[in-house]
């Protein structure tokens, strides 16, 4: 982790953004998440493990609401940071682009479900978050015009990926590979 240097969004972001405009193939990347079994018959926990770099992993628990210890993460919670820790960086990376000081942030995220689809206790209830808050609490600390801080919020919205990947819905396919277990022993 180093120390903040002002502008560094710049210094960058600027080279990338140059060399987008002439190769717009380089610009497209692939981000992941694996889940791992941990050994268990417990359906309501697992490992996850994120991105292929940086093999960071985590237990995920499942909520109580549907039958789960909610003792650790859900994969609700994990969308909620997913969204508060991408628009949290986008404000930051903006900000500094255009020389707004922050003196504090916090980002926070709250999904909303009714469950009783997912139980498939009433099938007129959707399956799928129904609301999702993101709340900014932002001090610039200093005298910052509020037309800069709005232009700063108009910018950090267009430019969160997560975000608008949520406000707008993306195609998601699901391909089923199965695989003969090899615990029957030799042949």
């Amino acid at each position: 982790m180093t120390d903040h240097v002002k502008g560094i969004a710049k210094q960058r972001q600027d080279p990338l953004r140059e060399r987008y405009r002439t190769a717009a193939d380089e610009a497209r990347i692939v981000d992941g998440a694996k889940t791992v079994m941990n050994g268990s018959e417990d359906p309501f926990h697992a490992s996850v493990v994120a991105g292929d770099e940086h093999g960071a992993s985590w237990r995920v628990g499942i909520h109580r609401a549907v039958g789960g210890y909610h003792d650790f993460p859900n994969p609700g919670d994990i969308l909620c940071a997913a969204l508060a820790s991408c628009f949290h960086s986008t404000l930051r990376i903006i900000a500094d682009r255009l020389e707004i000081p922050i003196a504090s942030l916090e980002v926070s995220a709250r999904a909303e479900v009714d469950v009783r689809g997912t139980l498939l206790v009433d099938r007129n209830v959707p399956v799928g978050f129904q609301k999702i808050r993101c709340q900014v609490r932002l001090d610039p600390g200093a005298k910052v015009p509020p037309e800069r801080v709005t232009m700063l919020q108009a910018a950090a919205e267009h430019s969160c990926v997560v975000f608008q990947t949520l406000r707008n819905g993306v195609p998601v396919q699901t391909q089923f590979d199965e695989i003969q277990s090899l615990s029957g022993g030799c042949t």
